[in-house]
């Protein structure tokens, strides 16, 4: 499908700078742009390829000013990555395959009701008691156990695994080889061995959430593990039993939250990130990759490092760490002196 500069402009209420009438059917990266691209630019640091980019039209925020002649029309709006976001979304919506009905082989339980514009693939398992929502999609080889609740609209893709009694709100996305509602780490000092704590829980997951591929989310010990509506989960990440992640917090693949952790809401968590279990983080609090929290944090901090610090004092420690060689040479070099001197 194409589409011109104009018409985007009209539907994301841009401003056109340039020819109006150049088409876009595709998009593109601003550095590997190309004719009938459509690119975007949001990170100043790749502002130098605006000016060689092949791309037809590319999406600047409003206050763009070009510092050498740029070949593409531009669209000039508020901020262009949500505004690319958005076309992406209108895209991969219309282009989308709708699937409904039950393919075989598959099993759904005797009893359990799915809508007519609802998908369940082949190999897939429903089990008995389960409640499929309107429009829900479960690819191949995806389980819903007895007793689980898929919401409205939600896709749980091939090989994800929704353990029984556990709830997934509406609109959600579980990507492949995700597992909600395994058994929490939970186990009891017994003579030489350990005996394990019945997780008696569930998980409940709130509208809008996302959970990237081979993501776990345990079941708690008693009540609920919980993560709120709008939550993005990456890849790769371990959400333990009686966790709370809260409204649209964000986090990055190959982090672990411990049992028992509040994670409040609009955080931001980077890569490899660990939560230490039975503390509160508090309401926009950031927290870059790699870093270790042993203790509660307030809201509106931003830490870094191991165990965590303020950015601020963290970065102060970088410069003196790379001064550190320095530093112990002319500790020695002193060292030496007063050795010759004693002498």
């Amino acid at each position: 499908m194409e589409i011109s500069a104009g018409q985007l402009a009209e539907m994301v209420n841009g401003v056109v700078d340039g020819d109006p009438s150049v088409t876009v059917n595709t998009f593109a990266k601003i550095e590997e742009g190309h004719p009938g691209a459509i690119s975007f630019l949001a990170n100043p640091k790749y502002t130098h390829f605006i000016y060689s980019s092949r791309s037809s039209v590319i999406l600047v925020s409003s206050d763009f000013v070009a510092e050498q002649p740029v070949s593409a029309t531009l669209i000039r709006v508020a901020d262009p990555y949500a505004t690319v976001a958005h076309l992406m979304s209108m895209v991969d919506k219309m282009m989308r395959p709708v699937r409904r009905g039950v393919e075989q082989p598959s099993f759904v339980a005797e009893g359990v009701t799915v809508p007519d514009d609802a998908y369940v693939g082949a190999f897939a398992y429903v089990g008995p008691g389960a409640v499929i929502g309107r429009g829900a999609q479960i690819y191949p080889q995806a389980y819903v156990g007895d007793g689980a609740v898929v919401g409205e609209n939600t896709v749980i893709y091939a090989g994800a695994k929704i353990y029984p009694g556990c709830r997934v709100g509406n609109r959600c996305i579980i990507h492949s080889g995700a597992v909600i509602g395994a058994d929490g780490f939970g186990f009891a000092p017994e003579g030489e061995g350990y005996s394990k704590i019945p997780q008696m829980g569930i998980v409940v997951i709130e509208d809008d959430v996302e959970i990237g591929a081979n993501t776990t989310v345990d079941r708690a010990t008693m009540g609920a593990t919980r993560v709120r509506k709008g939550v993005k989960l990456d890849n790769l990440i371990q959400i333990a039993h009686n966790c709370e992640v809260g409204e649209h917090t964000v986090m990055a693949s190959q982090s672990g939250v411990a049992g028992s952790a509040k994670i409040g809401s609009h955080c931001m968590i980077g890569g490899q990130v660990g939560i230490a279990g039975h503390l509160t983080v508090g309401d926009n609090v950031q927290i870059g990759a790699q870093s270790g929290i042993p203790n509660s944090v307030p809201s509106g901090r931003r830490l870094m490092g191991t165990p965590a610090i303020d950015f601020a004092a963290f970065a102060r420690t970088q410069v003196f760490l790379k001064r550190l060689p320095d530093l112990f040479n002319d500790v020695a070099s002193l060292k030496k002196a007063a050795g010759q001197n004693k002498k």
